[in-house]
């Protein structure tokens, strides 16, 4: 049986002629944090909404939880949840409203369990009989991916989750990230914050240029690069080193 839970081969996309995705290649294992990093633009979005069947691709194949995306995509719908860069939450709703609504929208039997077992999972029980309006940022995040939950998705797909929030608010969304590896998810994360891909991820790609120009574990694409000595102390190059040698812009800031 294969371990790898998303399989991408070859996955060009174009806008106006313009070629974002040239080929893109990468095999997420199931039950891992997966970091595609890239700079703004790089098309990690469009990546993401290709394999949440949101946008056709040009061409190559894509397999998610072994369903083909050209043949199956109602299937593979049902397998996954994304969490975009902004909030899709109604904020007039309590949030318990907002989780019960989408329990129904899920055709679930019991929408209000369903709620009530989240908001105890995420530590919400104060607030969730306010209206989700009133919240925190980090809180608005919380109930967002509280929701990505609904209906038990094995792949959880993050985009950007942390854009925005405050230090405090992005180490809560750390640890939330952590937990659902730890139940058994995949969750496939784009970020532009190199430390929330050294922090979490367990492989980690880089995408530039419309190709994925390096994959590997923070310590493979650690030893990459040899080591530098610091008054004799042996000091390992940060991800940050890695990702600006790699893109050919080290030392631009």
């Amino acid at each position: 049986m294969n371990k790898d839970i998303i399989q991408i081969k070859g996955l060009k996309k174009d806008y106006k002629n313009v070629e974002v995705l040239k080929g893109v290649d990468l095999e997420v294992e199931k039950g891992s944090i997966f970091a595609l990093l890239g700079s703004n633009g790089a098309g990690k979005t469009t990546i993401i909404r290709i394999m949440a069947t949101l946008l056709k691709a040009d061409a190559g194949s894509v397999v998610i939880n072994g369903f083909d995306i050209e043949e199956n995509p109602s299937r593979i719908r049902g397998s996954i949840s994304l969490t975009g860069q902004f909030a899709a939450i109604d904020e007039i709703l309590t949030g318990r409203e907002n989780l019960q609504m989408m329990a129904k929208l899920r055709h679930l039997k019991n929408p209000n369990t369903v709620a009530e077992e989240l908001i105890n999972r995420f530590g919400m029980s104060e607030a969730a009989g306010r209206r989700v309006g009133t919240y925190s940022g980090g809180m608005k995040r919380r109930i967002d991916i509280a929701m990505s939950l609904v209906g038990n998705p094995k792949i959880i797909f993050l985009d950007e989750p942390t854009t925005g929030l405050d230090p405090e608010a992005r180490l809560e969304v750390w640890e939330i990230i952590k937990e659902l590896k730890a139940a058994g998810r995949t969750v496939f994360l784009t970020t532009q914050y190199l430390e929330e891909a050294e922090q979490l991820a367990d492989k980690i790609a880089i995408l530039h240029g419309g190709k994925i120009i390096a994959l590997n574990t923070l310590e493979g694409l650690k030893k990459l690069f040899p080591p530098t000595k610091v008054e004799y102390v042996e000091k390992q190059p940060t991800l940050e080193e890695i990702f600006l040698t790699i893109i050919g812009k080290k030392g631009e800031r």
